[in-house]
């Protein structure tokens, strides 16, 4: 299997666990480390598909977010910059 999961794949993973997998043997069957499972399960523990993607669509639009601030606040500096040589 892939070394990248999608989220998707993840919340199927953590499923198996919760099902009662034991994590050594999801990790072996998917080749991926007990610290990789724990880090997805903190993550994505308890969600569904769904839930995925609309964590993506928050993050996506908390970055667009940033970005925005960041430019306004550049803007911003830039005419105090401008006021303060009038």
């Amino acid at each position: 299997m892939s070394k990248r999961m999608t989220e998707s794949q993840i919340v199927a993973i953590l499923k198996e666990a919760d099902a009662g997998m034991a994590i050594k043997d999801i990790c072996r069957k998917y080749s991926v480390a007990n610290s990789t499972v724990y880090k997805w399960r903190e993550k994505y523990g308890g969600m569904e598909a769904s839930d995925v993607k609309r964590l993506k669509e928050l993050e996506e639009e908390n970055r667009r977010l940033k970005q925005m601030y960041a430019d306004l606040s550049l803007k911003s500096q830039l005419q105090e910059e401008i006021i303060k040589k009038l």
